[in-house]
């Protein structure tokens, strides 16, 4: 017993020479130790989903083909917007700009995870940490405010469908998207800051599938009530303010569908807002589960994040266009045309 204990203090003793720095009077060097734990690290690791090992390869398989569709979807929105001169409209200058931000987002964010899902190696640069923080809270913030300004769309077409081209000019559709574009922007640059000014700890690894500043802030030292409170009122706008325009203007909607003499006339404006109704509930849903249970299983907000990051991206074109006529009459003449070449080539 006497043996035992002895080993187990001298294990103690070896931990605590690794872990620590003294001076050379034997007195904890305070400078040292704080300056080990403000240095940014290198690499930082990832745990992704590596606490299910088996789940890792299909899930490896299902985000390849949904990543390989969302870059299809959202790539021939943005390109359908641009060359037919019937979808030059404010409904899908908005649509363009909204698949857009799940591209940047999606390649941001997924070909670090697949890398992940494939092989042993989980670690991430900082450098592409730094990126992925960026990059996420810049597109999460810009679509939050993209998503109300085509709520304030949806409600002038509505309800003052005479004054629609009056109102909703493009000149007001670009500076409603600059708008959206530059507030992310600065929220993205404020949020950067923050990652960078964290004092971080020994331990540099991060129990989720990509780099976000509340999972980087659990691994700062000391008091961090500062830092969340920051981030906190920095997510306010986003988070508050556009989901409440949001359910403003469709308050207003409802209020002028209801009003409609007839049931054909009610069922083409609720036609013309479901799909946006449907993304946006995908788009806030899982977002606020996220951010207002942060009591809840680092599993359970992992695959809330997939979703967010992996599946709604994938939906969103899917969503817009399935039951849009005018995006699959776009498609037809697209590939009518490209028909029409051919045969001519041919001859």
């Amino acid at each position: 017993m006497h043996e035992k204990y002895q080993l187990e203090k001298n294990a103690k003793a070896m931990f605590i020479l690794k872990t620590c720095h003294f001076s050379s009077s034997g007195i904890l060097d305070a400078d040292a130790m704080e300056r080990e734990n403000v240095s940014f690290p290198n690499t930082f690791v990832l745990l992704g989903f590596s606490e299910f090992p088996w789940l890792e390869r299909p899930l490896f398989a299902v985000v390849l083909v949904s990543y390989l569709l969302t870059l299809l979807g959202n790539s021939s929105i943005i390109l359908l917007s641009l060359v037919d001169p019937r979808l030059q409209t404010p409904m899908y200058f908005f649509l363009g700009k909204l698949s857009l931000l799940d591209l940047s987002l999606t390649c941001t964010t997924v070909p670090q995870l697949l890398t992940n899902l494939w092989g042993p190696d989980k670690t991430i640069a900082a450098w592409g940490c730094i990126t992925q923080v960026c990059v996420f809270s810049w597109t999460a913030c810009t679509e939050c405010i993209l998503l109300a300004m085509m709520a304030i769309d949806r409600y002038v077409a509505i309800c003052r469908p005479l004054q629609y081209t009056l109102i909703i000019r493009p000149l007001v559709c670009v500076q409603m998207a600059v708008a959206s574009w530059s507030s992310g922007l600065v929220n993205s640059l404020l949020q950067a800051t923050l990652t960078l000014q964290l004092h971080l700890c020994g331990h540099h690894t991060l129990d989720h599938f990509f780099c976000e500043v509340p999972g980087l802030i659990k691994l700062a030292c000391g008091d961090t009530t500062a830092k969340e409170l920051a981030l906190t009122l920095m997510t306010i706008p986003f988070g508050m303010v556009a989901p409440t325009m949001i359910i403003i203007s469709y308050t207003f909607i409802a209020r002028a569908v209801l009003k409609l003499p007839s049931a054909e006339g009610r069922r083409k404006a609720l036609s013309t807002c479901s799909s946006h109704l449907l993304v946006v509930t995908m788009y806030f849903v899982p977002g606020m589960y996220l951010y207002l249970q942060p009591s809840s299983k680092s599993s359970q907000a992992k695959f809330m994040s997939f979703f967010y990051c992996v599946i709604t991206p994938l939906l969103n074109p899917l969503i817009y266009t399935l039951r849009n006529k005018d995006v699959q009459t776009a498609w037809k003449r697209i590939l009518q045309s490209q028909a029409r070449v051919k045969s001519l080539k041919a001859r």
